[in-house]
C-alpha cells in the first residue's frame, strides 16, 4: 500500500511540473505576441506630416514637399485638383495598401 501511494506522489507531482511549464509558456507566448504588435508605428497624423514636409510653410502639402505613398497616389488623393493636399483631402484619401508578409 505504501509503495503504490509514492506512485501516485510521484505521478502528481509530474503532472504538477507538467502543468505548471504548460502555464509558463503559454504566459511567455501571448506576452511575445502582444509586444510583437506594440511594435508597429501608427500612421502619422496631418499635423505632424506639415510639421515634418511642409517646406514652405502654407499649412498645405505639395507634390513637391511630398515623398513615398503620398507622392506616389498624389493625384488620388488631391480630389480638388488645386496641387495640394488639404488635411480633408488627407483624412479622406484611401489608406496605403501595406506590403505582404513573407512566409518562412
Amino acid at each position: 500500500m505504501n509503495l503504490k501511494f509514492k506512485n501516485m506522489k510521484s505521478i502528481n507531482l509530474k503532472r504538477g511540473v507538467l502543468v505548471a511549464l504548460f502555464c509558463l509558456a503559454f504566459v511567455t507566448f501571448s506576452n511575445a505576441q502582444k509586444q510583437r504588435g506594440n511594435d508597429r508605428k501608427a500612421p502619422p497624423t496631418f499635423a505632424e506630416l506639415v510639421e515634418e514636409l511642409d517646406a514652405n510653410e502654407d499649412g498645405k502639402l505639395a507634390k513637391d514637399e511630398l515623398k513615398g505613398p503620398l507622392k506616389e497616389n498624389f493625384t488620388e488623393i488631391d480630389t480638388d485638383e488645386d496641387g495640394f493636399i488639404t488635411e480633408k483631402e488627407f483624412k479622406d484619401a484611401p489608406k496605403p495598401k501595406r506590403k505582404e508578409r513573407r512566409s518562412n
